[in-house]
This record gives structure tokens, sequence and C-alpha cells, in this order.
């Protein structure tokens, strides 16, 4: 089991794959969890998620595990596929409890209530892949399943 889990072949591809979602997850992670980069840490998001979205709050710690953590677990391709489908699923979660009702795009200009949905599609097809493929090369993952 342990050997399905950690397979995965020498593709640069998902590494690219791998790491950039691994970076941007662990740079919004960090804002929730650490407050870095103009977040509002640990506390103030928790209290954002439970009170302003009424998110329970063992669903509000595990979403910021999820960025934090499995973010830094793809940027180090350390049992890729946990974080890829941790961060699949919040996504899909975040779509049907927050960015639904804004339509597909982000709100470049300001002329909509809130963001769209299609960072998050991005991000659900490349998580997607990973847990498919795997963490691909230069991963630990790699490493150990050699």
């Amino acid at each position: 089991m342990f050997k399905r889990l950690i397979s995965t072949s020498g593709d640069v591809t998902l590494t690219i794959l791998r790491l950039t979602l691994g970076v941007v997850f662990f740079a919004h992670g960090a804002q929730k969890m650490l407050g870095w980069f103009g977040g509002y840490g640990f506390s103030g998001t928790m209290g954002f998620f439970t009170h302003q979205l009424h998110i329970p709050a063992p669903l509000a710690f595990l979403a910021i595990a999820t960025e934090f953590f499995g973010g830094l677990g793809l940027i180090l391709g350390l049992l890729t596929r946990i974080p890829a489908l941790g961060i699949g699923a919040e996504m899909i979660a975040v779509i049907f409890m927050v960015h639904l009702p804004n339509g597909f795009f982000m709100n470049w200009t300001g002329a909509q209530k809130g963001e769209g949905f299609e960072y998050h599609l991005l991000a659900i097809a490349i998580s997607a892949v990973l847990l498919l493929r795997g963490a691909g090369a230069y991963s630990v993952d790699r490493a150990l399943s050699k």
C-alpha cells in the first residue's frame, strides 16, 4: 500500500506542477497559519472562518493545515498524493461554499462582489494530475520509491 502511495515516474512535468501548486498553497497557508505575506495568522483566520463564514472549528483548522502542511509536502514531494487530495477537496468545497455565486471569472476589475472560481478549477486540475500520477522527479517520493 505504501509503495503505491509514493510510486511515481521521473517526469519533470509533474515536478513543475507539484512545485507550482506547492508554492502557491504554502504561501496561502503561511498567511493563515503564521501571518506571513500580509495574512491574519492562525487566530485571526480561525476567527474569520468560524464567525464570518460559519465554518465549524475542526473544518477551519483542517483547511489551514491542508494549505500550510500540504503546500510544504508538495514542495518536498513527500506523500504527494495525500496533500493533492486534500487541496483538491478543499478547492471543491470552497467553490460551492463561497465562489460559485460570483461566477467563473476572477474579479480583475473590482466590478463584481467577489471572486469567481477559475483559480480553484486550475488547482483542482493540478491536484488531480498529482493524485493520479504522483510527485515526479526531484521528490522524496521518487527517492523512496527506488
